[in-house]
Formats: structure tokens, C-alpha cells, sequence
């Protein structure tokens, strides 16, 4: 078996990478996200068929600067805080759930990225910075430690933006010769020309994320690729681990991920809600002339479900601020970002999934029967999101559990369940 190794490239610690618009504002990249739904509506249906997204809808985001939204801005990103990274991603899924789903879920990854060594950054966002890896954990893979670092094979299930990626994130247990436990789990990074895709996305909804099967086969990675330290949870880096000024990247990344997430599902609800508001003002009561809207039952419906997601958004945008409030507190030696900090927050945005989910749900149930029919965009909808809230993630009796345990002092603090990008 041989065993396939990246050519070394010459990096420099002090690489700096032109910003593509040095003056952009958060507003601005919101208001650009906004200003995108009209394209990304008119898409969905051929995204969907398409399985992935499509490449002009991929370089209108990639030119909006969506992927970039959380990147350091040292590597050519705008760095900008997680309230607008979550305002910005409810926009983009309002316009397509699909795409809504593959730029959340890349772009987020650049801050687990931060947590790697200076060199590796550099030498991966290059003398662009572009850069999208996602991110999933291996049941059948493996990370076998060499000289020099690991020789990483094995298969990866449910890797969203896969077809529009530039690496890889491949999560993997620690293989020790002679050992039949593996002794951690490794992140290594893997750029484009070391890994396959299978197409063999084919679920109920959220078909347009192209959350294919990665397929690497006996890649070396070396050491400064690969992490076994714990970068999701439960704890935030070490003050010797950390390579920026802005506290944000010294938080925990799970709850980033998390976040992404949540902002899919409000920005589906909300795609929902437009189309419910289409459907009131188009169809009539039973044997009446009078339109939905203008009917108290439906009334009712509407406001209820606009009140869900009201109310989604604002938990998320709120607990977002909260983890930055929490970092820049761990880091001045304000107050520790404890673990049951940490897990507070992932309760409040697997919350805001389910508000968003039962918005949809109170929709979907009330918008009349033939906007079930296929290829209707309601039950489209209705698709993505029952999709959506099937994510390993959002095991929020666990979540619960482990909260409790930690605030009695019951057990030592663990992730409430894999985190995983597709």
C-alpha cells in the first residue's frame, strides 16, 4: 500500500493577505445577504437537483464575502463578531436552506482553524485566503501516528459544501500499533488533491448541500496538520495556545458550530413564513371569496409562527453575544469561560432549532394540503427542516443531563454529543 505525501511549501509566519474589501461592514455583508435571496429563491429547485450547490450561486457568495465572515482578518477575512456571522447566515438560508447550510458550515470552521498553528494557517489560506473545510468525524477512518506525523485513511459521511471545498477537516481516531483502543482523536487538515467524493448524498431534505461521502486513502499529514487536542469543547485554549488578540477565537468552537446551525434553521423558518405569507394572500377559505389573510384562524397561525422564530432569532443573536461577552471575560481573567458556560449556550441554540422547527411545522400543517404535492415550495421546506433537526447535535435531553451533572459537580465535562458538519 503506498502511501501518498503533499509536497513541503516554503510558509512565512508573518504572511499577511490582502482583505478583498478592507472597508466592508457588518451591516454590509448583511445587507448583502439580503439583497442575494432573489438569486438564491430562483435557484433552489436546481440546486436541489443538482445535489450541491451550484457553482454561480457558490461565487456570489464567495464575492459577497460569506465564507470570510469569521476568517482573521491577518488571512484575508473581515474577523467580524458572532451576532453578525449569525445574522448573516439567517439571511442566506432565508434565501436557499441548502446553500444556507454549506456556507454555515464552512465559513464557521475558520474559527476552529485559528487554533492551529500560525505556519499551517498561512500556508492553507495561501496568498488569497480562500479557504472552505469541512468538517466530520469518521466511523471507519483512522489516524495512524509516523514519524514526522499520520497517515490518515478511512471514509467521511455527511460533508457538507464537499464539492466546493478547498480542504478538508478529517476527524479520525489515533491508531497506535499493538494497541486495540485508540489513544485520541485527531483533526488533521487535508487540502483538495488528497482526498475523493462519492456522490451518495440522497436524504428527505436539505438535498441541495452536497453532504457527500469523503473518501481518503493512506494520506500523510504531517504533525503542524493535525491536532489532538480537544478543539470543539470542553474548554476554551489555553492562554499559551492562543495565536490572536481577538478573544473570540479563544472560546470554544462548539458552540460556534452550534450556532451554525441554529441560524440555518431560523433562516429556513423564515424562508417558510415568506411562503406561508404567499399562500394566505393567494388562497381562499372554503366556499368564501374571502382570501386567508383576511381569516382570524389563519391570522392566528401566522403570528404564531412569526413569534417562534421572533423569538429564535433573538435567543440566538443574544447567546451569540453572550459567547463573545464570555470570551473577552476569559481572557482579561474576568471570569473563567467555564464548561457550564459553554453548555448553556449549545442548550439555548439546540432551543432555537426547535422553535424554528415547530414554526415550520404549525405552517406546513396550516397551508393546505396541495402545498404537499411535490415540488411545491412549502413542502420543500418542510423537507429541509425535518432534515435539519435530525442532526446528531441536537440531542437536547443529553444536553440537559450533562448540564446538571457538571453544575453538581457529578462528572467530569463532556461534549453532549459528537459535533459533526453534515
Amino acid at each position: 500500500m503506498t502511501t501518498t505525501r503533499s509536497k513541503p511549501r516554503a510558509v512565512s509566519k508573518t504572511r499577511i493577505v490582502p482583505v478583498p474589501h478592507p472597508d466592508l461592514t457588518p451591516v454590509a455583508m448583511i445587507e448583502a445577504a439580503i439583497a442575494l435571496r432573489p438569486l438564491l429563491r430562483e435557484k433552489q429547485a436546481e440546486t436541489e437537483a443538482a445535489g450541491r450547490i451550484l457553482d454561480e450561486v457558490n461565487a456570489a457568495c464567495d464575492a459577497a464575502g460569506f465564507y470570510r465572515a469569521l476568517q482573521p482578518r491577518r488571512f484575508g477575512g473581515y474577523e467580524f463578531d458572532l451576532p453578525t456571522f449569525a445574522k448573516v447566515m439567517i439571511e442566506v438560508a432565508r434565501g436557499c436552506p441548502s446553500t444556507g447550510w454549506v456556507v454555515a458550515f464552512t465559513a464557521g470552521h475558520t474559527h476552529l482553524f485559528a487554533k492551529y498553528p500560525l505556519a499551517t494557517q498561512a500556508e492553507a489560506y495561501g496568498a488569497t485566503g480562500e479557504f472552505r473545510g469541512p468538517m466530520v468525524s469518521g466511523r471507519d477512518a483512522g489516524a495512524r501516528k509516523v514519524e514526522g506525523g499520520y497517515v490518515v485513511s478511512g471514509t467521511w459521511d455527511y460533508a457538507s459544501g464537499i464539492d466546493v471545498s478547498t480542504h478538508f477537516f478529517a476527524q479520525a481516531p489515533v491508531r497506535v500499533e499493538g494497541e486495540e483502543e485508540p489513544k485520541a482523536q485527531a483533526i488533521a487538515l487535508l487540502d483538495r488533491d488528497q482526498y475523493e467524493i462519492e456522490h451518495n448524498w440522497a436524504m428527505l431534505g436539505m438535498q441541495g448541500s452536497g453532504s457527500h461521502r469523503v473518501i481518503v486513502k493512506d494520506v500523510f499529514v504531517p504533525d503542524a496538520r493535525v491536532s489532538e487536542r480537544n478543539l470543539l469543547m470542553p474548554t476554551p485554549a489555553a492562554p499559551e495556545d492562543r495565536i490572536f488578540d481577538n478573544p473570540m477565537y479563544a472560546g470554544p468552537s462548539a458552540n460556534i458550530l452550534m450556532c451554525e446551525i441554529a441560524a440555518v434553521a431560523i433562516g429556513t423558518g423564515y424562508a417558510a413564513l415568506d411562503c406561508y405569507e404567499e399562500i394566505l394572500q393567494r388562497r381562499t377559505m372554503p366556499r368564501s371569496t374571502k382570501i386567508r389573510a383576511e381569516d382570524r384562524e389563519f391570522q392566528v397561525y401566522f403570528g404564531e409562527a412569526l413569534g417562534l422564530l421572533d423569538l429564535a432569532k433573538s435567543a440566538l443573536v443574544g447567546c451569540a453575544q453572550q459567547y463573545m461577552d464570555a470570551c473577552a471575560d476569559e481572557v482579561s481573567g474576568k471570569a473563567p469561560f467555564t464548561p457550564e458556560v459553554g453548555q448553556r449556550i449549545v442548550q439555548v441554540e439546540q432551543q432555537c432549532c426547535k422553535l424554528a422547527g415547530d414554526a415550520v411545522n404549525l405552517m406546513f400543517r396550516t397551508a393546505g394540503s396541495s402545498e404537499a404535492k411535490p415540488g411545491r415550495t412549502m413542502q420543500r421546506y418542510f423537507r429541509d427542516m425535518s432534515t435539519l433537526l435530525t442532526h446528531v447535535s441536537l440531542t437536547h435531553d443529553r444536553t440537559f443531563e450533562m448540564i446538571s451533572k457538571i453544575h453538581f459537580g457529578l462528572d467530569k465535562p463532556m461534549p453532549s454529543a459528537p459535533l459533526q458538519a453534515g
